[in-house]
């Protein structure tokens, strides 16, 4: 920071990941930006038959749109890395398994180690406004109202991450529409300002299920026809509806300073405030409030609103919404601002849709990486200017192409605005990170440097060692980083899980070598004990073998192994008819052998309840719910398993 003080209210967003329309991370999110993509598409049959609820015109029980922005693969889970079995995992609102990849990913992206944080008073803040996947459930009668279906309520959102990384800090749910998920990182600053947590997760996650919302808002007029958001354009006629699923890792600037983190951009402000009685509707949206908080957040900045050079615009494309938005930055951001430097004003919704409870975050990392990049991608379908916006007299402009952020040398600020139908405003400042460090190159000693990776499953160990081969060899992006700060940042910043790959190398070419296979051992006797040691499950004190000093670097995150969870879709075919091998798969949260006791890999007495439920249906048959309570191996599973299909025979 130049030797200067570091203002100890600010906030560092060290860490980010993604699921997004067209975008499964921030580099891809950045590259659909940068392309000018439009990511939305026809809503999947898996969601509902939108056929069967479309009209081109407004019609009870109808919606006027058949697009909107959808996420690959949302039906996709690690159950095991997360130690679930698979009946859990179909049970499990596909909101809670995407929400704990994306925090997984972002806590590498900051490398922050999970089990380190274990125990300490991390705080989660989780912006979201739907249960589709519950709702979809009690449709199905009250039978289906069981006890597990407690793990589907909204607030198991955040606790869902507090209980699998163990962090002990505030774990809270915010639900103010479409503003929520900024709420959430309004709180979460405030909770590190406070000191209350030491580190938050911020996030925001939205995955539509079911046609009701959308049929609503067509009713309202709400829902743009075309199924895109046109933001700041003529036709603007409403926004379409969208997944998300976004979460960042905010630290305290100076305690990130201190740890050697990146620092993606800086938190210097934030304000919410609701529009009170200033509009003549709860649901109507009012400039007034939006003004006020616009005029709070620079205050809590120190920032001059006519420094800041990039609103990411709350921007659905809404007709009515629009123009006040538009007006209330020109007003506010274009007091003193030079006519020669109009404010860039931009919606991540044209290219993705209107992700609603999840929406702010997904701006907000738009956001991020235009300061990092120092470019701001074109607003899509914004061609004609929208009538009620005082263009000539406002210095705002919406880029029509990647556009440059202006050189005035100084760090460039942005802005992120979020507005919910509860009447609730969010704005966020940041400001751009000063710049890293120039990666140092290796100290030319020609010394072995030990890359340690881990796993859940070998399986996925063969998949991180084929990452790390491409992301050091020529061409990849660990070919701008020293082989030291790359070895360093696997043995520091990552958890070391399982099952374990150690090589050694004094260049990339070498590390390549050895994770194919063709290259040769450590030379170094110590480092081979290491190695040897490391990949046997043993402890190595890596601070002492890398010392204190080292640069953060970008590495591969966590290799996957998902497949598809969907209710109705887990039958027993796959298991040959074999009804033990099909309650294994179904339940066993581990790997296991004949003697493993079922306890031990998760079936315990809830389990063998559910079991006999399944069974019962299954079979046709009532089951001695003491047999099945006695039942403790694998092995007596089986035998009993057996018998019951040959009575059954």
């Amino acid at each position: 920071m130049d030797g200067c003080a570091v203002d100890p209210r600010s906030v560092a967003v060290v860490g980010m990941a993604c699921r997004l329309p067209g975008a499964s991370g921030p580099e891809e999110l950045w590259e659909l930006l940068s392309d000018g993509v439009d990511a939305t598409g026809t809503t999947p049959p898996e969601r509902y038959d939108v056929d069967a609820v479309y009209s081109a015109r407004r019609a009870p029980g109808k919606m006027t749109a058949r697009r909107g922005g959808y996420v690959a693969g949302m039906a996709d889970f690690d159950a095991g890395f997360f130690g679930m079995s698979a009946a859990e995992a179909v049970e499990l609102d596909p909101q809670q398994r995407l929400l704990l990849m994306v925090a997984w990913e972002a806590l590498e992206d900051a490398g922050q180690r999970a089990d380190l944080l274990a125990g300490g008073r991390t705080g989660v803040f989780v912006g979201n406004s739907r249960s589709d996947h519950l709702e979809n459930v009690f449709r199905q009668g009250l039978e289906a109202a069981t006890a597990s279906q407690f793990n589907n309520v909204r607030s198991l959102l955040p606790a869902r991450l507090s209980y699998f990384f163990d962090l002990r800090g505030p774990s809270v749910l915010v639900d103010t529409a479409c503003s929520s998920s900024l709420v959430a990182v309004h709180e979460a600053v405030l909770s590190l300002r406070a000191g209350e947590s030491p580190l938050a997760l911020a996030a925001g996650v939205n995955i539509p299920l079911r046609p009701d919302e959308s049929v609503m808002m067509a009713q309202a007029g709400t829902l743009a026809g075309d199924g895109r958001s046109k933001f700041g354009d003529a036709r603007a006629d409403g926004h379409a509806p969208s997944d998300a699923v976004v979460v960042i890792v905010l630290k305290p600037l100076a305690a990130a300073l201190a740890d050697g983190d990146r620092i993606r951009a800086v938190i210097v402000g934030s304000a919410i405030g609701n529009d009170g009685r200033t509009s003549d509707s709860v649901l109507n949206p009012s400039m007034a409030g939006q003004v006020e908080v616009l005029r709070w957040a620079y205050e809590d900045a120190g920032v001059a609103p006519a420094d800041v050079d990039y609103v990411e615009a709350h921007g659905a494309g809404s007709p009515l919404l629009d123009p006040l938005e538009l007006n209330a930055l020109g007003l506010v951001l274009g007091e003193g601002r030079p006519s020669d430097r109009p404010l860039l004003v931009g919606s991540v919704k044209s290219n993705i849709g209107h992700a609603e409870a999840a929406g702010g975050l997904a701006g907000l990392m738009k956001a991020v990486l235009c300061l990092e990049h120092g470019r701001v991608p074109a607003s899509l379908h914004a061609e004609t200017p929208r009538p009620g916006v005082a263009w000539e007299d406002l210095p705002v402009a919406i880029p029509s192409a990647l556009t440059d952020l202006p050189d005035l040398g100084r760090p460039a600020v942005a802005g992120v605005s979020g507005q919910g139908s509860s009447a609730l405003n969010a704005h966020v400042v940041l400001r751009q990170a000063e710049p890293a460090a120039p990666s140092a190159d290796d100290d030319g000693s020609g010394a072995a440097y030990l890359l340690p990776l881990s796993a859940r499953t070998p399986e996925a160990l063969h998949a991180l060692a084929r990452a790390y081969a491409a992301y050091l060899s020529p061409g990849g992006p660990g070919a701008a980083y020293a082989v030291r700060d790359i070895c360093r940042g696997a043995a520091l910043r990552r958890q070391h899980l399982e099952h374990r790959l150690a090589v050694a190398g004094t260049c990339h070419e070498e590390l390549v070598a050895a994770l194919d296979g063709t290259g040769e051992p450590p030379g170094d006797p110590a480092l081979a004990e290491v190695a040897a040691r490391y990949r046997a499950g043993g402890t190595v004190d890596w601070a002492a073998i890398f010392g204190p000093d080292g640069r953060y670097v970008p590495l591969p995150t966590y290799p996957w192994q998902t497949r598809r969870y969907w209710p109705g879709e887990e039958g027993a075919e796959e298991d040959g008819g074999d009804l033990a091998a099909w309650i294994l798969r179904q339940h066993a949260r581990t790997h296991f052998h004949a003697e493993s006791t079922l306890a031990d890999i998760g079936i315990d007495s809830l389990a063998k309840l559910q079991l006999m439920i399944e069974l019962r249906k299954r079979t046709g048959r009532d089951l001695d719910p003491e047999v099945i309570g006695g039942l403790r191996t694998v092995a007596e599973l089986r035998r009993w398993t057996r018998e019951l299909e040959a009575v059954a025979r």
